[in-house]
């Protein structure tokens, strides 16, 4: 499977870095940590929610899946930003 393929591969809730990272992808840098520790969890749902291979159903959404979302995203915003 060539890598590119990686990029389209379904995400779930418990994918917790793959949404992480696309997030990342879709806000880089506008969203510094501090922003991102500030983001409603309505906002936060309805983002991952447009994910194009997102395939989580809002029903299965818990609190500890964005808390866990929004730390991996954090990461990879220090990640990139260090």
């Amino acid at each position: 499977m060539p890598f590119q393929d990686f990029d389209d591969m379904p995400i779930q809730w418990a994918d917790h870095e793959d949404i992480a990272m696309k997030l990342y992808e879709r806000f880089g840098a506008t969203f510094n940590e501090g922003k991102i520790y500030r983001i409603r969890f309505t906002d936060l749902l309805d983002w991952i929610m447009a994910i194009p291979t997102f395939e989580g159903k809002r029903d299965d959404c818990s609190e500890s899946h964005l808390e866990q979302i929004q730390a991996k995203w954090i990461y990879e915003w220090r990640d990139n930003n260090s």
